[in-house]
């Protein structure tokens, strides 16, 4: 008997070890600045130990400092990336969108999409949900039509819906039908102020014709980039009108309608947090708002802190941003761009990151003439059946995998934050001593935990004299190469 309860001790013992030694160790997932490694899992075993041989400062991890909770990560589903999917072989766009938008094997998982609500630049025409002669009216939007994303955007997304049920949708108009404009043209001008109300019920008819199809708007911007008229199409708003709009027509015409869509305003450069600051300081219109999007082409990204710190209560999101490269260059930058577009809104407070756009051809195509962007470029290019990564892809892909809706941004040191130093007393070697110290060489970061109970890190390495970095975590540590423009995404159980 004795030796039984023995063999069961030492069974169990061995089983805690393994459960133990299996939780502390680290996946890592790798992209090199010279491509070497394009998002690639790495089979080099890391593990935390109780050791801190190196005295260095350490990313310090604390999940039970919790910020905001993440929406997802991935990109705009134009009217010209949903053509080129439409123009594939079925087998090879199921094949390639189960890449895109599955967790499983390489797949990267992405969780979040943005379309346009109506014709945007990389559309290769120009349309509305109601197009007629600018000429006529039509306020009981009896020609309303969502005839065009039928054709493309539809059953495209039908088909991501399939693989992934739960992604979150936003959508944002480039422009109102011409009709309804002052200067009767689908590029700039303004909304007249006597159609308001029917814009808002176009709003309202969009959400309502898409949720038909099987397809849950999420979110609505109030207009893509509402002080950019140079593009085709665009249309310009003050703060003020766009205020007035969501007070006393988009909001309550969603509450009385039922809809629970978001409402959220601004959505353009950091430059100007000074335009969603303006709408938010009325509560009668700030009840019926989610949050505020922005872009980072202009500005800095310090600006959604900025919206932060007035208004806590309030959403933020990263809603565009387009990044090319050089398709044939042997370089990738990749550490430069995680760490814009992915540590630097997370940081700011961002629930999601969707960059532009999701696909396009090897010429950047379609786009509008007069203001369509050229230089666009996909997360993946598509040649007829043919399919290249672009950057895009692999900087979401760092966050998209693992960073799943729900996670929680937790607490990790960052550059110039003081950590606490202890070195040896120098008459008495037995003493220690305790200094700050300002860490201006820690390697930009963001950490979360999933729903999952796993830790995520991502870490860019902007520093090019720098080949390491460490982690401490529940006192614990662990020192990892990472060489100099690489970007790393580290899991492990919490």
């Amino acid at each position: 008997m004795k030796t039984v309860n023995h063999i069961y001790i030492l069974t169990l013992f061995f089983l805690l070890l393994t459960i133990t030694s299996t939780a502390q160790s680290i996946e890592a997932w790798i992209t090199t600045a010279n491509r070497e490694h394009l998002f690639e899992k790495q089979s080099q075993e890391l593990v935390f130990n109780t050791e801190n041989t190196d005295r260095h400062a350490a990313i310090i991890i604390d999940p039970n400092q919790k910020m905001q909770s993440i929406d997802g990560y991935g990109f705009a589903l134009t009217g010209g990336s949903a053509q080129h999917l439409m123009n594939m072989d079925s087998g090879v766009r199921e094949a390639t969108l189960k890449n895109l938008f599955a967790t499983n094997n390489s797949n990267i998982g992405i969780s979040y999409i943005r379309l346009s609500l109506g014709a945007s630049d990389l559309n290769s025409f120009v349309f509305s949900y109601d197009d007629i002669d600018p000429n006529e009216t039509d306020f009981k939007l009896n020609h309303f039509s969502l005839s065009q994303d039928l054709n493309d955007v539809i059953p495209v997304m039908k088909e991501i819906l399939k693989i992934n049920p739960n992604i979150k949708i936003m959508a944002s108009p480039w422009s109102a039908p011409s009709w309804m404009k002052t200067n009767k043209n689908i590029r700039g001008g303004k909304l007249k102020k006597d159609c308001y109300q029917v814009y808002a019920a176009y709003f309202v008819k969009y959400i309502q014709a898409m949720k038909k199809h099987g397809i849950t708007i999420d979110a609505v911007t109030i207009q893509n980039e509402p002080m950019n008229s140079r593009n085709t199409p665009s249309m310009s708003w003050f703060w003020h009108e766009q205020a007035a709009f969501i007070k006393e027509n988009l909001g309550p015409l969603f509450k009385k309608n039922g809809i629970d869509t978001k409402i959220v305003i601004f959505d353009h450069n950091g430059d100007r947090p000074d335009y969603p600051l303006s709408i938010l300081k009325d509560y009668k219109t700030s009840q019926f708002i989610d949050g505020s999007g922005f872009h980072n082409y202009r500005g800095d990204m310090e600006s959604m802190e900025l919206v932060h710190l007035s208004r806590p209560d309030k959403s933020l999101y990263f809603t565009e941003q387009m990044v090319v490269e050089d398709p044939y260059s042997t370089e990738i930058r990749i550490a430069y761009n995680v760490n814009r577009l992915i540590i630097d809104p997370m940081r700011y407070w961002s629930k999601n990151v969707v960059l532009w756009n999701l696909a396009a051809d090897p010429l950047n195509d379609p786009h509008t003439d007069n203001g369509g962007c050229s230089m666009c470029q996909g997360a993946i290019t598509i040649d007829s059946n043919n399919t290249s990564k672009n950057i895009a892809y692999y900087t979401i892909a760092h966050a998209s995998k693992f960073i799943r809706p729900g996670s929680f941004r937790i607490h990790s040191s960052n550059t110039n934050d003081k950590s606490i130093h202890l070195y040896q007393d120098e008459q008495r070697p037995e003493v220690f001593r305790a200094g700050l110290v300002q860490n201006t060489d820690l390697l930009p970061n963001v950490a979360f935990e999933t729903p999952e109970d796993k830790i995520v890190l991502i870490v860019a390495n902007n520093h090019w004299d720098t080949s390491s970095f460490k982690i401490q975590y529940q006192g614990k540590f662990v020192k990892i190469n990472l060489s100099p423009g690489a970007v790393g995404t580290y899991i492990w159980n919490k």
